[in-house]
């Protein structure tokens, strides 16, 4: 029997990337999983198609669109037992001095909001045993220039995850975060030049740049039983890139 069977799982930003690795992991695990997207409709009904998931078009940024996602994970899901928030927007990409009003508003109303809401949901719904996983990024330690709001929203839901950590504890429940390194991903191809990729992998123990699937391993991981005994923890999966 698949290590997840019987579980339900609520991914956000699904359909590409790492999000898309972990929907396929989880599916491969056992797991019936519910996920959203905002923009990529053709790949997310190809992820949804492939994998048997269930796709939800949401704008995280809209409580609205936020209560919509949770009332059909509720609908679709046997229960929740798992909770990945890996949706995230890198908009205000700039020097802070240029940073507008709007910028701010919409990097942290993903990043930062979407995921306490999504975890306020989780532990009033989430049943005992549960995990609970934030992606974020090793640029919380690493800050680089023009990532003063990426940075900033997801130091915040690291955070979250010590506090909730906490809480949930007597439930059974973990709450853990998994920070990425450099990702073979659309988003890390289009923000920086081939040089910047290659000394990334000239300064990665492992010599190469992540795949999508290697950060959905350690997620699998922390969402499985194997995982029972890690909470509060930030794991960072960057292959050794030295920071």
């Amino acid at each position: 029997m698949s290590v997840l069977s019987g579980k339900g799982a609520l991914v956000t930003g699904g359909s590409r990337g790492i999000g898309r690795a972990i929907v396929e992991r989880l599916r491969e695990d056992g797991a019936e999983v519910v996920f959203c997207y905002e923009h990529s409709e053709e790949a997310a009904q190809q992820v949804a198609k492939e994998t048997g998931a269930h796709a939800v078009r949401a704008d995280l940024g809209s409580k609205e669109d936020l209560e919509r996602l949770f009332a059909e994970a509720e609908a679709r899901l046997p229960g929740l037992d798992v909770l990945v928030n890996n949706a995230a927007t890198t908009s205000g990409q700039k020097p802070m001095a240029e940073i507008t009003d709007e910028d701010y508003e919409r990097a942290f109303a993903v990043n930062t909001r979407a995921v306490f809401l999504a975890m306020q949901w989780a532990a009033r719904v989430m049943r005992d045993g549960g995990r609970i996983v934030n992606i974020s990024t090793l640029n919380t330690q690493v800050p680089a220039p023009a990532l003063s709001l990426y940075c900033g929203s997801k130091g915040a839901i690291e955070q979250f995850a010590k506090v909730a950590a906490r809480e949930l504890g007597g439930r059974g429940i973990t709450v853990n975060v998994v920070s990425s390194g450099a990702t073979d991903t659309d988003m890390l191809r289009n923000a920086n030049p081939p040089e910047a990729l290659e000394q990334t992998r000239a300064f990665t123990a492992l010599q190469r740049l992540g795949r999508p699937d290697d950060i959905a391993a350690v997620v699998a991981f922390l969402a499985g039983p194997d995982g029972r005994w890690v909470t509060g923890h930030n794991l960072l999966a960057s292959g050794g890139l030295i920071v």
